[in-house]
């Protein structure tokens, strides 16, 4: 089974991931994926999504075999598909983190071994599984009850938050997701009439979940002054909080770009989890592998 999208998951089958989760927050090795060898290509830069997946192969038994995209034979002009078909053979899954999602879909097609998305320039759905497991503890909520509290993305149309977009219409929330009108996603299809996409600052009045992401993402470098200028005004600081419900829950998959999207008060105060949402990557992650490899 592949997780190129999001979308490739059913909300019963994110409920079962979930359900997975308590058993794999201990560092206890359990050993599920024992002498089962993952390949890890980069094509970015990687912290959080490098470091969890590779701790978590490896206290489920496994191999993570880091492949640099830069020494493989793919750099020299060799076939995603003869490559595909090589490691066919050698390994026994691919997480992939490229800078176009037509690398993934390319390789799909060839791969007859689990494949993951740890990013792309589309979605990054390993991100938002994990991050809704946290909206869940923190707000000591079933998913039957997501639906009942606010969730507001503020930003830029990223991965990140298209990934957003299609988990909250897969389980059902209710989310607002405030874009400048120029950056938001076009020709959007969605079933969840509560999945709400405006400019309007405002709109995140009763949030009980704020998210937010970098208005410049890996390769945009060139369009910073411009971004800056435009998303100012959608920064997630006090005043902006302060619409918010008191209990208000701040999320930022990290990196931040400290005083643009986001103000130090808040990406530090008592509000804001990143920390324990970075934490829970490594969790759901390993029973996201474990869900993976056994179906």
């Amino acid at each position: 089974m592949n997780l190129i999208s999001v979308r490739d998951l059913t909300r019963e089958q994110i409920k079962e991931i979930y359900s997975l989760v308590p058993k794999y927050t201990e560092t206890k090795l359990i050993l599920q994926l024992a002498n089962r060898y993952i390949g890890l290509i980069f094509e970015k830069p990687s912290t959080r999504t490098r470091i969890s997946f590779e701790v978590g192969i490896y206290q489920l038994g496994g191999v993570p075999i880091e492949l640099s995209d830069k020494q493989l034979q793919i750099s020299r002009g060799e076939t995603i598909k003869d490559t595909a078909n090589m490691l066919n053979c050698y390994l026994d899954g691919l997480i992939l983190r490229v800078n176009k999602h037509d690398t993934i879909l390319e390789f799909a097609k060839y791969l007859k071994i689990p494949i993951i998305n740890a990013l792309s320039d589309k979605e990054h759905p390993c991100q938002v599984i994990s991050d809704i497991y946290t909206i869940l503890q923190y707000k000591k909520i079933s998913l039957d009850d997501l639906a009942k509290i606010k969730f507001v993305y503020i930003g830029d149309a990223n991965n990140v938050c298209m990934s957003l977009i299609y988990i909250s219409d897969i389980l059902g929330m209710n989310s607002t997701f405030i874009i400048p009108k120029k950056y938001q996603p076009k020709s959007l299809q969605v079933n969840n009439k509560n999945v709400i996409i405006t400019d309007e600052i405002t709109a995140v009045k009763g949030a009980d979940v704020i998210y937010t992401d970098v208005w410049i993402s890996m390769g945009q470098e060139k369009e910073q002054k411009k971004r800056i200028k435009i998303f100012k005004p959608y920064q997630v600081n006090s005043k902006l909080l302060n619409l918010a419900k008191p209990d208000c829950i701040v999320m930022h998959c990290l990196p931040a770009n400290r005083g643009m999207e986001i103000t130090d008060d808040v990406l530090d105060g008592k509000n804001s989890i990143v920390i324990k949402q970075a934490e829970n990557r490594l969790y759901v992650q390993k029973a996201l592998l474990v869900y993976l490899f056994s179906h």
